[in-house]
């Protein structure tokens, strides 16, 4: 897999940028988000087939964006915070 997304990298003119290894305070918003996800799909679930990792991981992601308050937001969930700070999602803003 990394040979192949390195290949792609190349073609497409991205330059990687890594964190350092052991340093997971350099991209902490991907560390939590992963962590999150480890502990409500991968650790919760044994999974037979792919399909099951990815009905499961929608499902999670899901709550995870709409139901599930956020510290990071003030203790609302995604979608309260979009809808307060949209003015389109409120119904009062312009269409």
């Amino acid at each position: 897999v990394a040979l192949a997304l390195a290949e792609w990298a190349e073609r497409n003119g991205i330059k990687p940028d890594f964190i350092e290894p052991g340093r997971p305070m350099q991209n902490g918003f991907i560390e939590r988000f992963n962590g999150s996800f480890r502990r409500g799909v991968l650790d919760m679930h044994v999974f037979r087939n792919l399909s099951e990792v990815r009905e499961q991981a929608e499902t999670w992601l899901a709550d995870y964006n709409g139901e599930i308050p956020h510290d990071s937001l003030g203790g609302l969930t995604p979608a309260e915070f979009r809808q307060q700070n949209d003015p389109a999602a409120s119904g009062y803003g312009w269409n």
